[in-house]
């Protein structure tokens, strides 16, 4: 950056007519670029940050920034460079804000927090759920439940479980379906298991 000396009434600033300033590129550049910009930067502070007491602070730090950045170089567009670094800011404002420092919180029940560990009326719920499934898996014909075993708890393919119950696919195929079915009726059906009485 080149600096230009200043003397006297030409010194915008001086104190007192004869004082010596030096005023670089971007001094000049802020004062006849972006401090007109005043009006555009606090409306557009207003319509995007929702505390009202932060504005003239939010307004300091967007003029800091830049004419930070202004020192290194000079922006070709000032009002869009200066809008853009208003919508930067308020954007590392905002993840600011939501994050949550780890030693603050010693423990996080005190944030209320939900814990990963099932609550004990759902583990309750659980095991009920378990037990049906179990009883319906007995009420069922011995192939179709070897069939379901063997599909969903062990995760075998039907060309496995084929092979295994010495049947062809399409066997194993009908014994699951039939199998799921009947386990749907039991386990979701409000109709009474005649089975049982």
């Amino acid at each position: 950056m080149t600096e230009r000396l200043l003397i006297g009434d030409d010194c915008a600033g001086a104190n007192r007519p004869g004082t010596e300033m030096v005023v670089s590129e971007a001094d000049d550049w802020f004062m006849r670029e972006v401090l007109p910009l005043e009006t555009t930067l606090m409306l557009y502070l207003r319509q995007n940050w929702r505390k009202r007491a932060d504005i003239a602070d939010l307004r300091q730090e967007v003029y800091m920034r830049v004419y930070e950045a202004a020192q290194k170089q000079i922006p070709e567009q000032a009002k869009a460079f200066v809008l853009m670094t208003a919508r930067n800011m308020l954007i590392d404002r905002v993840r600011a804000e939501r994050v949550i420092p780890i030693d603050v919180v010693n423990d996080l029940e005190a944030l209320g927090v939900a814990s990963d560990q099932p609550g004990p009326d759902h583990t309750v719920l659980a095991r009920d759920a378990l037990r049906r499934l179990q009883a319906a898996l007995e009420h069922l014909p011995n192939r179709e439940r070897e069939a379901i075993v063997f599909r969903k708890l062990d995760g075998l393919s039907r060309r496995e479980i084929a092979t295994r119950m010495g049947v062809s696919e399409v066997t194993v195929k009908t014994h699951i379906t039939r199998g799921m079915r009947a386990l749907a009726d039991a386990l979701f059906s409000e109709r009474p298991d005649l089975r049982k009485k």
